[in-house]
This record gives C-alpha cells, sequence and structure tokens, in this order.
C-alpha cells in the first residue's frame, strides 16, 4: 500500500477548519431567507412610523424630512427590500470572517484605531448598543441557545451575545446602513434608528429559531441546552467538558482494547460500539467459560457481604480497590483477556472515586461496595465504557454528584445518605445479571433529587423575589444612562443642563423603565420631556423657532416639574437648576427679532464649535468596552445544581450550591449543603473572585469518562493493543 501523499495529509488536517467553515456560512442564506420573508413587511411598519414621526410635536425640519422619508420608502419598498437583503447576506459574511479569524471578533486590534473613527460613527455604535437591549432581552433563551451552538461548531467553550455573527445589533446595523444608501439625504439619515423599536422592527425570533434548527438539524447540541451548557466552560476551575475529537479518541482506544483479534469467549455481542460478535461456533463453549465468571463473582460478591455489607468497620475495607485481587485470586482461565482489561480500567475508575477530594469518605465507602456488582455489570455488557446512558454507569455518575451534597452535620442519619445506603444494599444483595436493577436505583436517587430541588425553590423564593426586583433596578439603570449618554455624547448639551441630566434625570429614567411593562406610556413621557429639554436650550436663530419655544414652555416645564416630584429632589439645587434654566430660556428670547444671514451662520458655526470642542473633551479618555475573559466566560457557563468552593479568610473553602440564576444572568444565588444559609452575587463580583482565584467550581459531571481517559494515558491496561492504541 502506499503512503499517503503530502497534500492528502494537509488535507486531511484541514478538514476539522473546513467543516467548521461550511457550518457557520450555511447559516447566511439561512439567516438571510428569514429575515427576508418578513421585509415587506418592515418596510410598511417604517413607513408608517416615519409617517407618525412627522405629525409629532418636532420642529418643522424633522417633520419635513421624515414625511419625506416615509413617502419615498412608500414608493420604492422593494428598492429598500433588495438592498437590505444583499447588504445582510454581505455583513453577515464578514461577522463569520471575523469569528473565524479571531476570538476577539469585530473588536480594534489597536486602540489607536479608535482615533480614525468619527464621532458619528462612535454614536451611531451607542446608539444600536441601546436600542438593540430590548430586542436582545425578547429572544434573550433563544440567542443563549444559539450561542452555545456556535461555540460548539468553533470548538470553543463559550461565547457571548456580542460575539455572536446573529446578535440583534448586526441586523439594526444593516437596515441602518441599508437606509443610509437608499435615502440619498444625508440629513434624513439619523431618523430611522431610533424608531428601530421591537413594534417596528422586524421579529427576530423566528430568525433564530431557524439557525438553531439548522444546526441541530447537524447535530449541534442537539439536545437541551442547559445540560450541555455547564460543559463549555473551562478556565481557572474548568467545568467538565468533551471535546468530539478527543472523545472520538478515546472511544477508537477502548474499542482496539476490548476487540483483540483472537476470539473472546466471554465476551457478549457489543455490534452498538462496533466490536465483533461472538461466533457462533463457540457458543457452547463462551456459555461455558460465562458461567464459570460469574459463579466466581457471585462467590466474591457473597464474601464481601459478610465481610462488609455495612460501613462500619469489617474485615474488608470498602474504602480501597479490591479488583485486582479478584482478578490475581481467580481460578486460571476464569477472565479473558478482555475481561481482564475491564478490571483494570474499573479499578481505576474505583480509585478515581477514593481519591477525590469532594467525595466524602463515608459515601467512598458506600460506592466502594459496588466494586463486584458494576464488574459484572460491564462484563455482561461492554458498552458500560463506551455509554454514558449505561445504568451502571450513570449509577456511579450520580452516587459522586449527589455526594456532594451530602451534609457531614447529620452524618449518617442525613436522608440522602440514608437513601444512597439502602440502594446500594439494594444492588449488592439483589443484582445478578438483571441490568434493570441498576435503573430502578437511579430513578429512586433522581426522585429524591427533584424533590430536594423543588422545597429548596420553596425556600428560596423570597431571596429570589429580592434578587430579580434588584436586577430589573440595575437593568432599568443601565438603560437610563445609555439613553442619557446618547445625547449629551454630542457635546451639543449645555453643562448645567447635562450635570442635571446625568444626576438626577438618570433617577427619573430608571423609575421610568421600571414601570416600563405594565406603564410603557411613562417611559415615552419621560424621554420626551428629556428631549424638549435639551431642544429649550438649544440655540433658536429663527423667529419661528423662537415662537415655538414660547408656546411649548408652560407645557414642558409642567412635566419636567412633575417628573422631578417622582424622585423628590426638593433641596436648593433644584432651585439654582431651574434659575438657569430660566436665565438660559431669556437669553434665548431676547435675541434680536430679525438676524441676518451672516449673522445666522456666524452663531450655527459657533454652535458647531463649541459642541466639537466639547467631544473632543468628553472623548478625551475614552473607556475602552470590557471583553469577556476566562472568567466572564467561566462565569457564563456555570448552572443552577453546580457546587463550587469559595476559599475563605482562614483558608477553608465553603462548599455552596448555585440555586438560582437571574433571567439576564446577572445575579447569582448560593445555598449551603444544609441550607441554612443563601447569599447572592453579581455576576462582576462573581468574575473578578474567579480572577482571583477565591472560588472554584467542584467538577462531578463526566466522572467516569475522566477516568476512563486517566487510565488509557497512565497506562492502566497493560497490552500490545493497548499500546497500539496508544500510539495511534
Amino acid at each position: 500500500m502506499s503512503s499517503p501523499t503530502i497534500a492528502n495529509t494537509v488535507q486531511e488536517k484541514n478538514l476539522p477548519q473546513l467543516w467548521k467553515s461550511e457550518i457557520l456560512r450555511g447559516l447566511t442564506p439561512v439567516a438571510t431567507r428569514a429575515v427576508n420573508a418578513q421585509l415587506a413587511a418592515f418596510s410598511t411598519r417604517l413607513t408608517d412610523a416615519l409617517l407618525a414621526l412627522s405629525l409629532q410635536n418636532v420642529d418643522a425640519k424633522t417633520a419635513y424630512l421624515s414625511a419625506h422619508a416615509s413617502n419615498l420608502l412608500k414608493n420604492n419598498a422593494y428598492a429598500f427590500q433588495h438592498l437590505a437583503s444583499a447588504g445582510l447576506e454581505k455583513i453577515l459574511q464578514n461577522e463569520i470572517n471575523a469569528i473565524e479569524d479571531s476570538f476577539t471578533f469585530n473588536l480594534k486590534k489597536c486602540d489607536g484605531d479608535l482615533s480614525l473613527v468619527s464621532y458619528e460613527e462612535m454614536d451611531n455604535k451607542v446608539l444600536i448598543s441601546t436600542i438593540s437591549r430590548p430586542l436582545e432581552m425578547a429572544i434573550s433563551d433563544q440567542l443563549a441557545a444559539l450561542n452555545i451552538r456556535i461555540a460548539s461548531v468553533l470548538n470553543r467553550e463559550s461565547i457571548t451575545t456580542a460575539q455572536n455573527p446573529f446578535r440583534p445589533a448586526v441586523f439594526l446595523a444593516v437596515m441602518q446602513q441599508t437606509w443610509c444608501e437608499f435615502n440619498p439625504d444625508v440629513e434624513s439619515h439619523p431618523l430611522v434608528l431610533p424608531l428601530f423599536r421591537p413594534d417596528v422592527f422586524i421579529d427576530l425570533a423566528p430568525v433564530v429559531a431557524v439557525l438553531n434548527d439548522a444546526l441541530i438539524a447537524k447535530n449541534i447540541v442537539p439536545g437541551s441546552v442547559e445540560s450541555y451548557r455547564i460543559k463549555k466552560t473551562e478556565g481557572n476551575n474548568p467545568v467538565s467538558k468533551k471535546e468530539p475529537v478527543a472523545q472520538a479518541a478515546l472511544s477508537e482506544q477502548l474499542r482496539r482494547i476490548f476487540s483483540p483479534p483472537e476470539t473472546r469467549l466471554s465476551q457478549a455481542p457489543m455490534t452498538t460500539s462496533g466490536v465483533s460478535p461472538v461466533d457462533m461456533s463457540n457458543y457452547a463453549l463462551a456459555t461455558a467459560a460465562s458461567s464459570q465468571l460469574f459463579s466466581y463473582l457471585a462467590q466474591c460478591q457473597t464474601r464481601m457481604s459478610f465481610q462488609g455489607g455495612s460501613v462500619e468497620p469489617a474485615t474488608h475495607n470498602h474504602n480501597a480497590v479490591f479488583l485486582p485481587s479478584i482478578k490475581s485470586q481467580a481460578p486460571k482461565g476464569t477472565f479473558s483477556q478482555v475481561d481482564e482489561h475491564a478490571i483494570d480500567l474499573l479499578s481505576t475508575i474505583f480509585e478515581s472515586v477514593f481519591v477525590d477530594q469532594h467525595i466524602p469518605n463515608e459515601i467512598k465507602k458506600l460506592i466502594g461496595i459496588l466494586q463486584v456488582p458494576v464488574l459484572k455489570a460491564a462484563l455482561i455488557d461492554k458498552e458500560f465504557f463506551f455509554k454514558e446512558e449505561h445504568p451502571a454507569r450513570r449509577l456511579i455518575e450520580l452516587l459522586t454528584a449527589a455526594s456532594i451534597g451530602w451534609n457531614p452535620k447529620k452524618g449518617q442519619d442525613d436522608p440522602l445518605f440514608q437513601l444512597i445506603k439502602s440502594n446500594v444494599d439494594r444492588v449488592e444483595r439483589e443484582f445478578d445479571q438483571e441490568i434493570s436493577l441498576f435503573s430502578d436505583v437511579i430513578s429512586d436517587l433522581e426522585s429524591y433529587v427533584k424533590k430536594e430541588d423543588d422545597e429548596s425553590a420553596k425556600v428560596l423564593s423570597e431571596p429570589i423575589s429580592k434578587a430579580l426586583k434588584q436586577e430589573n433596578f440595575i437593568q432599568a439603570t443601565k438603560c437610563a444612562k445609555e439613553e442619557i449618554t446618547v445625547r449629551i455624547g454630542t457635546g451639543e448639551v449645555v453643562a448645567f443642563v447635562e450635570t442635571f441630566l446625568e444626576k438626577k434625570w438618570v433617577s427619573v429614567l430608571t423609575i421610568a423603565y421600571r414601570l416600563k411593562e405594565d406603564k410603557p406610556q411613562a417611559l415615552e413621557s419621560a424621554i420626551k420631556t428629556m428631549d424638549d429639554l435639551i431642544w429649550s436650550v438649544k440655540p433658536k436663530i429663527t423667529m419661528q423657532e423662537r415662537k415655538d419655544l414660547i408656546s411649548k414652555l408652560p407645557s414642558m416645564l409642567a412635566m419636567l416639574n412633575k417628573w422631578i416630584n417622582v424622585v423628590k429632589w426638593a433641596d436648593a439645587d433644584r432651585l439654582q437648576f431651574f434659575a438657569e434654566l430660566a436665565e438660559c430660556h431669556a437669553s434665548i428670547v431676547r435675541a434680536p427679532i430679525e438676524l441676518s444671514p451672516e449673522r445666522q451662520l456666524e452663531i450655527a458655526i459657533s454652535v458647531a464649535k463649541k459642541s466639537a470642542e466639547r467631544r473632543l473633551e468628553k472623548r478625551a479618555n475614552p473607556v475602552p468596552e470590557p471583553v469577556a475573559d476566562d472568567s466572564v466566560l467561566t462565569v457564563e457557563g456555570l448552572q443552577r445544581g453546580m457546587w463550587l468552593e469559595f476559599l475563605q479568610k482562614d483558608d477553608v473553602a465553603k462548599k455552596v450550591k448555585l440555586a438560582w440564576v437571574s433571567p439576564l444572568r446577572s445575579l447569582y444565588i448560593f445555598t449551603t449543603t444544609d441550607k441554612q444559609e443563601a447569599f447572592s452575587l453579581s455576576a462582576e463580583d462573581l468574575a473578578q473572585t474567579f480572577r482571583e482565584n477565591r472560588v472554584q467550581v467542584v467538577v462531578v459531571d463526566g466522572f467516569v469518562n475522566r477516568a476512563l481517559t486517566k487510565a488509557l494515558k497512565d497506562g492502566a491496561v497493560n497490552d500490545e493493543n493497548m499500546s497500539q492504541a496508544a500510539s495511534a
């Protein structure tokens, strides 16, 4: 056989990358088709929104621009839709190129590049971020699932929504860019982005849904993303995860071990794992050997029951691996080479149990009693080593995970301990060759865990209620600050009004955002009042503008005072603010009745110059956007039910369970093993704790898989086939 060419070797090495690109690029037409189906309805809603804007209480210029834009879109809707479709496909491909090239996606490679970005572009970016937030919140669960699936395609631990090529901000940017290409009037370009509200913009829920379905169809996390998410974080304290390549390599090594060239008489058929079935001509001999084997194991199990069936001290130590002694003391010919390999691997699995510092010694003794029953189950069905859902394997996984929640203070009186003990005793007493017994025991343990979770949820109802209110307040405050930042970032807001907005009006908007669900008109009123205030202190060059100011002042001031009363601002600073506001309005109204065109131009240039100077001053030291580091990704990967250990001041580890995660993943509630204590941490504080190495995740998922990987790596199975597998 000729050796593979260099070209073929390179091609094989590039297959994973080509597969990844094919999967991701295949999502672009899926998303484009889903958006195209809504473009006609979207252009109609945008036409109506522009017309409604022209009829609102806006200045004459804005009214004209919006009315003209509405008419343009109404008469040329097809052209707009065509541009949107083409632009979407192009930008999505750029996003996918970025996600393949770098984990930082579209972040600038050099901070100096920021100097090349125009103020308008920076303002636009902030505004898109603000407008995309309610769109993200509406589909947060679907986006989280899509994040997980894209991370899986990329073989990465996790990605955030900000790194997702199909995030709402991308679709907003596409439609804003489309509008700028569609409408040649530059002055109308800023009009549409604020109109991209959830009730006007494209419904992104079905778009993200079809993207998830497309990945599921390619077997990318086809099951529950909740169970998969806890496997996707590996930072300072990794949560177990299985790389597809590594898992395939492990399965291949196991198949070689359990499929030697010669026939294994005691080996049962294993067609699903790829192991050749027993030759039917040797069936009688295989049956006799199997009978001898299980007769010997039954004697061992009986002897172990008499010596150490309870957790009390006995002549045999169940807190140690005695499977090797069973193999060495067996009559010659009892075990085939394949059977011996199974014993060696199981020995490593139980050794991993006994050395795991997170599993209490009392539970280790109980698990140790299962050595012979599990060995029998693995010899009956060697799918134990290949399938995670094998009942005997699931029992070990469940016991190691459940043991983390045992409360040592209650000792053997703990209901969890008693449940584990009774089920272990049952398996030791009753198991012969019926694998279904393990399934019954698993069902019993899972019912207990579910009952405990339900009871814990009742206890945490009050802390959860408080946490939800806290998250609502944090989110509302964030949205309020972003609304103000967008407006004062232009540099056109006079200094005293800017100070007022940052210090006082942020409280007004926070309240309005918290009432958004029940009273959406309150938020509209608060934002309009802010915009009216900002407009009122801008220079009024024409006589008509000053007349408009005079006519609007009474209602604007009344609404301003009404909102200020809501936040109970009633000190001397309030009087000072309104005094400055009155003086500013008076100076505008006292301006000469008619201004020459030259003087109007001078005033306009002066205003623009001052605005530019204020923008430069505000952006002299821009705050860099936060980048998700390993600690942030670790926190985002945490899920309800996971266990963590916090290092306290006295260097004593405190073990707690993650009992609840807020909808926006900004708050996490933990409980102790006795459920007597609960505390919450924000996502930022928890990430900082990980950075400082003061907390670690207690890894309990995939226990058997990790033990098997360790066994093969350490050469626990000594065999020529094993050596060949390890070197492959």
